[in-house]
């Protein structure tokens, strides 16, 4: 089938599948959780994933555990795993970049579609692959960058494991696989966006007493919009060394330690455009104990832009505590944010911070600013209205950390220009969210947001107030 041919048969397929997949779902999500409510949860990175254990059939509680466990020999030491993701998502703003460009009256829905396949060799080798559909209709001004991959290779690498040494286990991995460190602050999947972002290279994993160290080597795959066209960007090298262990001295808490480097041929800020590269060390406290939870990161950057060196840095903090006998089971957190800006446009050191590959919804839903130059304070209230069913209700206030530098988008992007205005004040955003998870493959979300324009963004015009709201069903399994 001529490639022009097999396209116009994809969109036609996707477009009878849209309006009758949901059906489906509601007609079989309540027989699924109910017989498969002793299963694990999926996790974020899906070849996380380990069935092994329905290798014993008294442990199969969920009548998609058939293609969880397919075994490829009589004695079942290598079996294949099959999975995937269907996710339908409507989004409607008003007043896009507050009012800048385009605008849209209606909304445009987001599609996407995903499979996998997971094969395990014995204990050594495993072979996991994953194809990826992202879709997108009706946005006036046309897809985003991360909105449209009609269909491609998502994830294709090979891991071999031994135990060399002292280590319990050293993992090679090689091929295009995704990445997720921390809380998603500086690597992650980019889940908020239609289409999520994966690498190309190579990574070692050892495990080692109570520490996991990974190192990796890899450059960032470009997204394209059309069929298996996506590529190895090799405008950008990505690689890293991170740590992660459990402390004592920390109540039920865990410590991160992480170098990253980037290089990146033409790196774009306020003050200017040229080759950059970036080295990024940094530190991450968690963990949580009797309600309480809290999540401390503190980062610096060094490197050169340009002729100039680089100097940033960014402190982010996250504190809450669970109520856990109140009815609704409330949850008060408070998150509070600081990155570098740069202070002097004509200096040739630039102090912007620059969060690498953050997720895509980095404050809320509506993905409006990223963490570059900016401070920002973020209370919020989770409650469990139903066993099932919970609302966050949040609050984020946002000025920029330096008034010589603009204001960024959660790719790095520069959004306005910090050099026609001296406020600090960039706005306040309010956002309702509700989650129903009526079993471990079904969810349903819905989101309302409101950003309420400050002095720097109706003075670097037009700075009209937004509104948000969106509303998605997934299905995984």
């Amino acid at each position: 089938m001529r490639k022009d041919n097999f396209s116009g048969f994809w969109r036609r397929v996707r477009r009878w599948f849209s309006p009758v997949w949901g059906v489906i779902l509601l007609a079989f999500c309540a027989d699924l959780g109910a017989q498969g409510a002793d299963s694990p949860a999926f996790k974020q990175l899906r070849y996380e994933e380990n069935y092994a254990y329905l290798r014993d059939p008294g442990k199969r509680s969920d009548p998609l555990d058939r293609i969880k466990f397919i075994p490829l020999n009589s004695a079942a030491s290598s079996y294949l795993t099959l999975g995937g993701e269907i996710r339908e998502r409507y989004e409607r703003y008003h007043n896009t970049s507050w009012g800048m460009g385009p605008q849209d009256s209606t909304g445009y829905l987001l599609e996407r579609y995903m499979a996998h396949a997971d094969v395990h060799l014995g204990e050594g080798v495993r072979f996991f692959a994953q194809l990826k559909s992202g879709l997108e209709e009706g946005r006036n001004g046309g897809p985003r960058p991360t909105d449209k991959d009609e269909l491609d290779v998502h994830q294709a690498f090979i891991d071999v494991g031994m135990t060399v040494g002292h280590a319990e286990k050293i993992t090679f991995r090689v091929g295009r696989q995704e990445l997720a460190y921390g809380s998603s602050r500086l690597i992650s999947v980019r889940e908020g966006p239609n289409v999520r972002s994966s690498f190309d290279g190579a990574k070692v994993i050892v495990k080692i007493r109570d520490w996991q160290i990974d190192g990796f080597a890899t450059r960032p795959v470009r997204t394209s919009v059309g069929l298996f066209n996506d590529s190895t960007d090799s405008q950008q090298a990505f690689w890293a060394v991170y740590a992660v262990k459990p402390v004592g001295w920390l109540p039920k808490g865990k410590v991160d330690l992480y170098y990253l480097g980037l290089e990146t041929d033409t790196a774009r800020f306020d003050q200017g455009t040229a080759r950059e590269v970036r080295h990024t060390i940094g530190t991450r406290l968690s963990g949580d104990k009797s309600g309480w939870d809290y999540n401390y990161e503190f980062v610096y950057q060094f490197g050169t832009f340009g002729h100039g060196r680089i100097n940033a840095w960014t402190v982010a903090t996250e504190t809450g505590y669970a109520f856990e006998n109140l009815p609704l089971q409330p949850r008060f957190g408070v998150r509070t944010d600081i990155t570098s800006g740069d202070r002097d446009p004509a200096s040739p050191v630039l102090q912007t911070f620059k969060p690498l590959f953050p997720r895509g919804s980095y404050f809320g839903e509506p993905a409006l600013i990223g963490p570059a130059n900016h401070v920002d304070l973020h209370p919020q209230v989770d409650l469990q209205v139903h066993k099932r069913v919970t609302v966050t209700v949040d609050w984020d206030c946002f000025w920029r950390e330096s008034t010589r530098d603009g204001i960024y988008g959660p790719a790095a992007n520069l959004i306005r220009s910090g050099q026609t205005s001296n406020a600090r004040s960039v706005g306040q955003q309010s956002e309702l969210l509700v989650q129903w998870a009526p079993d471990r493959h079904f969810a349903v979300s819905a989101d309302f947001a409101y950003f309420r324009s400050g002095r720097f963004l109706r003075e670097t015009t037009p700075g009209k107030p937004l509104g948000y709201v969106s509303t998605w069903l997934t299905y995984k399994f």
